[in-house]
């Protein structure tokens, strides 16, 4: 359930930590905050059940994962559909992140693939989305 808190200066520390290694131990961020190991679980708990926290993951070596497709789709969406869109998109994995935006496109997906055939099939999927009026779609080369 997401509540309202206020974060402590504890807590703006630890997400800082978090943000820089969110595999860090509770022991290490506990040094390198300054504050207990109670503390710093108590806090994970508390910024997990407010929802500040809303996920723990990992960023992978890009030469580990050169393989994989990613790609940004601008999305135009029929007024009134917005919220159903969105439902949608969010339920597929291979949308890793997704933004409201301004002018032509409503809203701008951040897509990972495995492959170009699960790519084709994403592309696919997504323009049967009820509610989904145009797509434009960048796969992403090389980081420069």
């Amino acid at each position: 359930m997401t509540e309202q808190i206020e974060l402590t200066h504890t807590d703006r520390k630890l997400l800082l930590a978090l943000k820089k290694d969110s595999r860090a131990s509770v022991t290490t961020l506990s040094g390198e905050i300054g504050v207990a190991r109670a503390t710093i679980q108590a806090s994970i708990k508390r910024l997990v059940e407010a929802g500040v926290i809303q996920r723990f993951t990992i960023d992978i070596d890009p030469l580990k994962e050169r393989d994989l497709v990613r790609a940004v789709m601008s999305i135009e969406v029929q007024g009134v559909m917005t919220s159903t869109v969105i439902r949608a998109l969010k339920r597929m994995p291979e949308i890793i992140s997704l933004h409201s935006t301004n002018g032509i496109w409503d809203l701008v997906a951040q897509i990972e693939t495995p492959d170009l055939m699960s790519f084709d099939l994403l592309l696919r999927r997504t323009r049967e989305i009820e509610g989904i009026l145009n797509t434009q779609t960048s796969i992403l080369l090389n980081a420069v």
